[in-house]
């Protein structure tokens, strides 16, 4: 296949190139993180026309947020979680809950729209992975917001198919069919899960097969992008969420190769070095600058974002007792950057009409003001326990 080159693909790929190479320099400058650097700087390269719509940009930033997601999925370390205290997962199912109804409870009582209510629980743990490479996996707070996050990206996943469904098909017949799919997927992979553990125990050599030790063809790579890719298939065929997908393969990477320690460096540069920059700058490519100045947008904007915000920080009161206080806080603002969710909710809303241009604006607003928010936050906390 030829790439049709027109001045406006010269364009993209120029600036897009820029952008990748200079934003870690630029965040550096202004001492923000690098992730919603990317974003400003694709929102601000857009409004001057150096960045416009093109299918191949729309495809890498799909791939691109495909890939966080499986980036994210690679970071669970799924025999710590089921490994983990009853105490700790009652109180992440606490927090859960908790956050739920506050932001629900406060979304009906500021007369926002339902589309909005219903996003505003939404966790994803898509930027953790961001968090985790700049802070580092091992560290308590991390871990921890990486358990309660996969339970609420889950519980979220399953919310945002169910939503999808209503939003386009509505309640009936094939609402009831996607939630039985759903059901039935997690099943088959916590079948597949249990299946595997067994074969791997008593055919380790098969695991070997799958991913040679000192191989210098790449096997590795090239068999955790064909599961990444085969996960993404299955759930395009059953007409699920993608990003569920490709978080699972990210899942099955990292419980059953956790071994291969330099097979997580090689994916995650891939990743952070090409494909998750795309996806930031193409959001923030999306938004239009010239909206700021219509009536409502920022308002609208900051109150989803402060109840997003403030209902986590509350939700963590139940964590302080096993957490401390510094880190029950740090995992309150980590779960409050549900930005890939908010936008795909936000998307799928307009296309079908039922949110109007204005909250459109005002939750890819919202998503970015979390995002920017949160990771400040997170690094003065962290700056001011290190001087004391």
């Amino acid at each position: 296949m030829l790439l049709v080159v027109n001045d406006n693909s010269i364009s993209i790929i120029l600036t897009l190139s820029m952008l990748i190479w200079l934003s870690p320099y630029f965040a550096k400058l202004l001492r923000i993180p690098t992730p919603p650097m990317e974003i400003i700087l694709g929102s601000i390269f857009a409004y001057i026309g150096l960045i416009t719509n093109h299918d191949y940009f729309d495809i890498l930033a799909e791939v691109g947020f495909l890939y966080l997601m499986f980036l994210a999925g690679m970071e669970v370390n799924l025999k710590q979680i089921t490994n983990s205290s009853k105490s700790l997962i009652r109180r992440s199912i606490l927090f859960l809950i908790i956050m739920i109804i506050i932001s629900v409870s406060s979304g009906f009582l500021l007369n926002l729209n339902a589309i909005v209510i219903v996003s505003m629980p939404l966790i994803s743990i898509g930027v953790l992975a961001t968090l985790s490479k700049e802070y580092g996996k091992d560290v308590e707070w991390i871990k921890l917001t990486f358990i309660i996050g996969v339970i609420g990206e889950i519980i979220s996943i399953a919310a945002l198919t169910i939503i999808d469904a209503v939003i386009v098909v509505g309640f009936g017949f094939e609402l009831l069919t996607k939630i039985i799919y759903l059901s039935l997927f997690i099943i088959a992979i916590y079948i597949i899960y249990r299946i595997l553990q067994i074969v791997f125990w008593w055919y380790p050599e098969f695991k070997n097969f799958l991913m040679p030790k000192d191989d210098t063809t790449d096997q590795n790579i090239r068999f955790s992008i064909s599961l990444f890719f085969i996960l993404i298939a299955i759930m395009l065929i059953l007409h699920l969420e993608v990003a569920f997908g490709a978080f699972i393969a990210g899942v099955a990477i990292s419980t059953f190769f956790h071994h291969e320690k330099r097979l997580e460096e090689k994916m995650s540069s891939l990743g952070f070095g090409f494909l998750v920059p795309i996806f930031f700058i193409h959001v923030g490519a999306s938004f239009d600058i010239k909206a700021l100045a219509l009536e409502g947008i920022i308002s609208g904007a900051l109150t989803i974002t402060v109840v997003m915000i403030i209902s986590r920080i509350m939700a963590t009161v139940v964590l302080e007792k096993i957490t401390g206080g510094k880190n029950a806080l740090l995992i309150g603002f980590s779960l409050s950057m549900p930005l890939t969710l908010l936008i795909a909710v936000a998307t799928i809303g307009y296309e079908v009409k039922v949110i109007d241009i204005l909250t459109y604006y005002q939750l890819i607003l919202a998503s970015l003001f979390e995002i920017i928010i949160a990771m400040i936050s997170i690094e003065i906390i962290l700056k001011y326990n290190k001087v004391q």
